[in-house]
């Protein structure tokens, strides 16, 4: 993982936050299903469903529930799975939701 994170710039706004948007090798995804055993059924912005995992740096501290936005980074070797590597914010899925990020 590159230690430098792409961040949205700040245009002036009022209340408006910089967000971490997706690396190269990530993509926005929401939450549609939870399976249980740290696994999560998400629908990705790139038009495929896949079962992403919850990372175990992420597990009892971050708390991910249906109608989430995360990002999803999609493995390299099974394309239909892949890692949840950052949860929004409601306020922070509205914010790209209104700025035409995702749906």
């Amino acid at each position: 993982m590159a230690s430098e994170r792409r961040t949205m710039s700040d245009d002036g706004e009022g209340g408006r936050k910089n967000l971490r948007m997706p690396d190269d090798d990530e993509v926005f995804a929401t939450v549609t299903n939870m399976l249980g055993a740290n696994r999560v059924k998400v629908r990705c912005a790139d038009g495929q469903e896949r079962t992403a995992r919850i990372p175990g740096k992420m597990q009892k501290r971050i708390w991910i529930r249906e109608d989430d936005v995360v990002l999803v980074e999609p493995w390299d070797w099974q394309d239909e799975k892949g890692d949840i590597t950052w949860r929004y914010e409601k306020s922070e899925a509205d914010q790209l939701r209104r700025e035409g990020h995702i749906q």
